[in-house]
């Protein structure tokens, strides 16, 4: 499944979690998130997967609207590194 975030951005209070991220994975493509403590990982992670709302921009799988859709809709799923 391709999935394109589009200007999304997330606030938490005056904490700007995202700002104007723009991203294309293209289907079958294995992708890694690298970044340090804090920097929005995710929380982007948590909003493609429909956990989180954005502030303002897109969700899009497969280029239809995704933003929306309850995260049961989304059938999208993310692993952490360390387990709880």
């Amino acid at each position: 499944m391709s999935i394109q975030v589009q200007q999304l951005n997330k606030h938490f209070n005056q904490y700007a979690a995202l700002d104007n991220i723009n991203l294309d994975f293209k289907d079958g493509e294995l992708v890694a998130l690298l970044g340090p403590s804090g920097c929005g990982k995710t929380t982007l992670l948590r909003i493609i997967a429909g956990m989180e709302t954005a502030d303002e921009g897109q969700v899009m799988f497969e280029g239809s609207e995704a933003t929306h859709l309850h995260a049961r809709e989304r059938q999208v799923g993310f692993v952490f590194q360390h387990y709880a």
